[in-house]
């Protein structure tokens, strides 16, 4: 399908000529994994699985809700042309993009529209194969739920359940039924009134819900491992505890990974440490990019690609999102960068050394040691764990060195002591030595001369002028919030969430490729 005239002068749709011309034929090329969806012989006749996608994508390039792209899909020429079909060829209803991102989910495809756009851009020769320099960074995500107190989050729990067994036919219910109903279902609390009042209510609520799960392993066992029960069970022992009588007892505070909202149990509360009042309840996700080899000009968009987007729990380590990202690469038969710029959340002697070991530079800071009551840390002492020797800002060496492992995890460290006669006779024993200590230990981990290493280098200027090729990931986290919406889930669980993401990272490198283009080759917009 063409429309030559139509699209000749208008600069605004020549991304939906790139579309049409480079990504729908890659996505219609994946049409036998999407086949594998659908049934081939039951049911009415599906729409087509590589529409669909393109349309997927589309939405969230143009950040259209679904009614809405059902309707461009009918009425909108740019993305009939974009998607391969007739002026007047009738779209598809808005709830087959409902049924179809449920069908991805359920065979694990979350991420094709994601690699089918890196492969059309691998392909038009936009992304090679190997990228020697890349950049990775994280952001919250708000999960699609309102914020609840530890109140709000019991008594919610416990409506969905009484809800549930309500609609239970034929089920017996206790004489206490009646109460519980008018107190959690039919009223609300005046969240207005003090707070021992409040307190006592969310006792009262976790008496409650002990009683209606005592009264349902007794009564009705089958029931127990429905959801709503399994999840009124899960916020109950995150929320009390059982004394010696028998009776609910209200934590202090919830454990990590603990239950926030019940109508989205996967989004957990987080913080970041280094910005007291960044708190939230969502998700987290991690997301990567090549590095230009030089700076862009005035007015030059970016030639850098999204390469891998994960999406976390909100309490996950960025140290451990490093090994998912690189198996996303490998996935995609795109080789580790030689070079990734990260900040400290990422940077550990583990991986400082494995990246020596797969001979890569992992480029980012290494955070100072913890300091108690300004006395020197580990990084005043020059300390040769090979050498089995550690010298304090005195000058004077240790005594002897123990080797640690322990059990569990078999994580290695190295223990070093310093004479007792040394230490107080040292003129800065005011500064190394707490109250009541005779003589200074020191405890390192196993790579800490590869730490003391990046520490000495982060101070230079080579390395902090090298670091500026990290700065552009803000940026790019900045582009994917305002421009696509990644900073707030427009779906609940942390499987759509993540299929929300790849499609905004897809939908981010579309944009990219088709400003290139056009600044690379004017007319290509015309």
């Amino acid at each position: 399908m063409q429309f030559p005239r139509l699209f000749k002068s208008n600069s605004g749709a020549a991304r939906f000529v790139l579309f049409g011309e480079k990504i729908l034929p890659q996505l219609e090329a994946m049409r036998p994994q999407l086949e594998k969806m659908y049934c081939a012989d039951n049911g009415r006749p599906g729409e087509e699985p590589s529409r669909l996608l393109g349309a997927l994508l589309l939405q969230f390039m143009e950040r259209a809700p679904d009614r809405q792209a059902a309707e461009l899909c009918a009425f909108d020429l740019r993305w009939k042309l974009a998607l391969g079909m007739e002026a007047d060829e009738p779209a598809f209803h808005s709830t087959c993009l409902v049924r179809f991102r449920q069908r991805l989910l359920e065979h694990g495809l979350e991420a094709l529209g994601f690699e089918g756009v890196l492969d059309a851009m691998g392909q038009a020769g936009y992304l090679g194969r190997k990228q020697k320099r890349q950049r990775l960074d994280s952001t919250h995500v708000f999960g699609l739920v309102s914020n609840m107190s530890r109140l709000e989050n019991v008594r919610e729990t416990l409506r969905l359940a009484l809800e549930f067994l309500e609609r239970q036919p034929d089920l017996w219910r206790p004489e206490n039924w009646p109460v519980w109903w008018e107190r959690h279902v039919q009223s609300k609390p005046d969240y207005r009134a003090k707070k021992t009042q409040l307190q006592s209510k969310f006792e009262q609520a976790g008496a409650d819900a002990q009683e209606l799960l005592d009264w349902i392993d007794a009564r009705f066992p089958e029931l127990a491992q429905a959801k709503p029960i399994e999840l009124l069970r899960r916020v109950f022992e995150e929320n009390f505890e059982v004394d010696e009588a028998a009776k609910s007892v209200a934590r202090r505070a919830q454990p990590p990974g603990a239950v926030h909202n019940p109508h989205d149990p996967q989004a957990q509360w987080s913080s970041k440490s280094t910005t007291p009042d960044k708190q939230w309840v969502g998700y987290k996700a991690q997301v990567s990019e090549t590095v230009a080899q030089s700076p862009c000009e005035p007015g030059e968009p970016t030639p850098n690609v999204i390469t891998a987007v994960q999406t976390q729990e909100a309490t996950a380590s960025d140290k451990a999102a490093l090994a998912p990202m690189e198996e996303q690469w490998q996935e995609r038969g795109v080789e580790a960068p030689d070079t990734l710029y990260t900040d400290g959340g990422y940077t550990s002697g583990a991986e400082l050394a494995r990246a020596q070991e797969e001979g890569r530079q992992l480029q980012g800071p290494m955070a100072a040691p913890p300091t108690k009551d300004k006395r020197f840390n580990a990084a005043d002492f020059e300390v040769s764990v090979e050498e089995r020797r550690a010298s304090c800002p005195a000058g004077r060496t240790n005594s002897q060195c123990s080797r640690l492992e322990e059990g569990k995890s078999g994580k290695v460290s190295f223990r070093f002591e310093c004479a007792r006669a040394d230490c107080q006779e040292c003129p800065l024993n005011a500064n190394c030595l707490g109250k009541g200590q005779k003589h200074r230990t020191l405890s390192v981990g196993e790579h800490h001369t590869l730490i003391q290493e990046r520490r000495r280098e982060q101070k230079t200027d080579e390395f902090k002028a090298e670091m500026h090729r990290r700065n552009g990931i803000e940026a790019t986290i900045s582009e994917l919030k305002r421009g696509y919406g990644m900073r707030r889930a427009r779906y609940r669980g942390l499987a759509k969430t993540r299929l929300q993401n790849f499609m905004i990272g897809a939908a981010c490198n579309i944009r990219r490729w088709w400003r290139r283009s056009a600044w690379e080759s004017p007319m290509a917009a015309n």
